[in-house]
């Protein structure tokens, strides 16, 4: 490009700026405002991951900022407060509406009590508010208290009474029977200003019985972004109206008791399924499916449920074996099972090996062409697929892992990622064939990235988003997906050889190479980071804490951060979860017990034990001039300057 059409280009950008600073003073303004910004400590980032639907938990972390509220409190009032008030601040804070309802039944003496904890929660939001802009805070503040908040927080030189000044508001906002609304008010703001961006490392559906409720959560949020996990990508899938996501979501909530996910939660209707399941299966063996259900299940559907899961597990490898036969580069053709059941000897070869069946009783299943669906069941999967793409509250959700989440992100020299970058046996990134072309390390997960945008999006190219669809799929489990990790899906020898060793997943080389620093330093500069500064940040695989094992690798440039958030996992891990807090001072990793239930943290404010360990600490304070954003704002002030020539020599005239 020639230097005169630079000119012109950067003359037709500067005009476009003065529009919003239309003259000198307006961009000096700014310019001020941005520097000043520049210089204040860097907002405080929150990383979850693995959350499988548990939302109880997850709420709870998420309001008390994995322990950050309670770390506020005891910064502010040390010793003057005893930990018994601590402990009633701290569950106010995280669930004010919940709490005051108790409070306002057996408090004595409301207004005194009104008083003292308006008092304390202003105190509180001074110090939460400290390292933002006045406009930020501002902005986080709703409209109807904003004016109130401001001149509560902030400091009135000019008024000699202050104390006096600041008990009068306090006063009236009691007398007028205002108080519960502004505690409640404050005690939110104090959440809002905690955590200044959430990230979500993957994984928020299956397993647990409320993603929607977490979802829902994740749309109010004031700032996050998802890296999207292989369940996740599986309801993704789901909702793009792919017959084998909508099977595997359909099994993996029949096996864990969460079917009223779908029909409470999301409103789709399983009685096409259901009805099928009856019919087909009535007086079928169902011994081997059994559900995994939690003290919420009614106990009263488990016999139809396990006909359910027996009739879409089936269902599921038939769709799959489709699949796999329409892609062979996949390379996936040892999970095509069903056509090596020997149904007379009751027996499968699996790898070339005879293994007996713990179970062959599959009524619709012709031995002749296994992955052939009946009449019956194609008719019963459309009307399941119509249910699935008609769902609103699903295509909301799943809307908002597209526009919020991909594959990874880079943020702050931190690279994040749910499962893992696949690797050979030597260490060197893999390479995967992806529609007939090779792709590798930061390649592979653009391509697969692409595609699953294509499956949802690609609307006008049926063929293609139908292709992209079936690669959605890979994405949740092929031997080379870098969410999934594993050389195979084992499902078919979970469910009927009884042999465990053939049940078992080899994972990728990848997570026998963690501890080695060249391997992370490898990945971090594959995607254009210092591996000097720089981490990444994964889940995925459960860190088994009771055995020793540590979510810390490499010196701390990789942090798996899975430690087991869904109860299925706790047994093995030996916590309820790990979190990962990123601020001005460093990073800090939490562990977290288990949860009990909201109802105990707000009668006996039972706060989940958190155990936090430093991982970096920064020689010097973070700045908002260190991160991504900062470098943002930079641009924009040179940009700026470059505006304030051109008015200061006539380029541009002010306005």
């Amino acid at each position: 490009m020639k230097k005169s059409e630079l000119q012109l280009m950067e003359l037709k950008y500067l005009k476009s700026l003065a529009n919003q600073y239309p003259d000198i003073a307006s961009a000096s303004t700014e310019i001020i405002n941005l520097q000043a910004i520049l210089n204040l400590p860097k907002g405080t980032e929150h990383y979850m991951t693995d959350i499988h639907g548990e939302y109880e938990q997850f709420n709870h972390v998420l309001k008390n900022g994995s322990g950050a509220v309670r770390r506020k409190i005891d910064e502010e009032f040390g010793n003057t407060l005893s930990n018994k008030d601590k402990k009633s601040l701290a569950t106010l804070i995280y669930y004010p509406r919940e709490k005051l309802d108790i409070v306002e039944r057996e408090e004595e003496n409301i207004e005194d009590w009104y008083k003292i904890t308006l008092h304390r929660l202003v105190q509180i939001t001074k110090r939460v508010a400290s390292k933002y802009t006045r406009s930020k805070v501002r902005k986080a503040m709703p409209k109807e208290f904003s004016y109130i908040i401001e001149e509560l927080i902030t400091e009135k030189f000019d008024i000699s009474d202050k104390e006096g000044y600041y008990n009068e508001i306090i006063h009236t906002i009691i007398r007028i029977g205002r108080a519960p609304e502004f505690i409640e008010t404050l005690s939110n703001l104090i959440q809002r200003l905690v955590i200044d961006h959430l990230h979500i490392v993957g994984d928020i559906f299956d397993r647990g019985p409320g993603p929607h409720i977490i979802m829902d959560t994740l749309m109010h949020y004031h700032s996050v972004d998802i890296q999207w996990g292989n369940h996740d990508i599986v309801w993704m899938g789901a909702a793009c109206g792919h017959l084998p996501c909508i099977a595997t979501v359909l099994r993996i909530a029949a096996r864990y008791g969460n079917l009223d996910t779908l029909e409470d939660g999301y409103g789709i209707n399983l009685i096409p399924l259901a009805t099928f399941a009856l019919d087909k299966y009535q007086d079928v063996d169902c011994s081997a499916f059994a559900v995994r259900y939690n003290t919420d299940y009614n106990t009263k559907d488990l016999s139809l449920d396990m006909k359910i899961h027996k009739a879409i597990t089936i269902l599921q490898l038939k769709l799959e074996g489709q699949v796999i036969k329409r892609h062979p580069e996949f390379g996936m053709d040892d999970r095509l099972l069903l056509d090596k059941i020997d149904f007379d000897k009751k027996t499968v070869v699996i790898n070339g090996r005879e293994y007996p069946m713990k179970d062959t009783d599959f009524p619709t299943v012709d031995p002749a062409d296994p992955y052939n669906l009946t009449v019956d069941e194609e008719q019963m999967m459309e009307r399941l697929r119509h249910a699935f793409l008609k769902c609103e509250k699903l295509q909301r959700h799943v809307r908002f892992l597209y526009t919020n989440g991909g594959l990874y992100k880079i943020h702050n020299s931190n690279l994040l990622y749910h499962g893992c970058m696949p690797l050979d046996g030597e260490g060197e990134f893999k390479s995967v064939n992806i529609d007939g072309k090779k792709y590798r390390g930061r390649e592979l997960y653009d391509v697969l990235d692409n595609y699953a945008r294509k499956g949802y999006y690609s609307k006008n190219d049926p063929a293609g988003m139908r292709r992209a669809q079936d690669y959605i799929w890979y994405i949740w489990s092929g031997p080379n997906s870098p969410v999934f990790g594993k050389d195979k899906m084992a499902t078919f020898e979970s469910y009927f050889v009884e042999d465990k060793e053939v049940s078992k997943e080899t994972k990728n080389s990848y997570y026998a190479l963690l501890d080695k620093e060249e391997i992370a330093d490898k990945i971090l500069e594959e995607f254009g980071l210092d591996a000097e500064k720089s981490h990444i940040i994964n889940g995925h695989v459960p860190v088994e804490r009771k055995k020793g094992e540590t979510p810390v690798k490499c010196g701390g440039k990789l942090l798996i951060i899975d430690g087991g958030f869904s109860k299925a996992y706790q047994g093995k891990t030996g916590i309820a979860g790990y979190t990962l807090i990123s601020d001005s001072h460093g990073m800090r990793l939490v562990a977290h017990e288990p949860f009990e239930s909201m109802e105990a943290a707000i009668s006996r404010e039972s706060d989940i034990f958190s155990d936090s360990t430093s991982v970096e600490i920064a020689p010097v304070r973070i700045r908002v001039a260190d991160t991504d954003s900062g470098t943002d704002l930079k641009d924009r002030i040179i940009q700026l300057e470059r505006l304030l020539r051109a008015y200061r020599d006539g380029t541009i005239v002010e306005k």
